[in-house]
């Protein structure tokens, strides 16, 4: 299972992103497919999560801000960032596994290299 992110950028606060996530592997739809990120001199933490199930569940500090979305078609995850604040500065990575929802970063065992998001004032 491979992964790869995409979409990041230096934007301004107030401003939106969509990033990307492409997943490789034969049966996309069996697993589920998470948003992390971590900041600088951070820990990595939980974002947004699209379950195989079709549910999805989100962090307190982005909720009604980011969107998660899911084609099972062309293998991918999306994440949606509207009304960015300089908190939300990280690299967010993907992250994949063949169960049900979960928020836990070492509960998943496939990851992307992460794609930089950068918040200005």
């Amino acid at each position: 299972v491979q992964l790869a992110e995409s979409g990041g950028g230096l934007v301004q606060a107030g401003d939106s992103l969509r990033l990307s996530c492409v997943v490789s592997v034969r049966t996309f739809s069996d697993y589920t497919i998470a948003w992390f990120r971590q900041g600088l001199g951070k820990e990595r933490e939980f974002v947004a999560v699209f379950s195989r199930a079709g549910s999805t569940r989100y962090a307190d500090s982005v909720k009604d801000r980011f969107t998660v979305s899911r084609d099972n078609v062309k293998n991918m995850v999306f994440l949606q960032m509207n009304d960015l604040e300089v908190e939300d500065t990280a690299v967010y990575y993907c992250a994949a596994r063949p169960f049900g929802i979960g928020i836990v970063a070492g509960s998943y065992e496939y990851w992307g290299q992460g794609t930089q998001v950068t918040v200005s004032s």
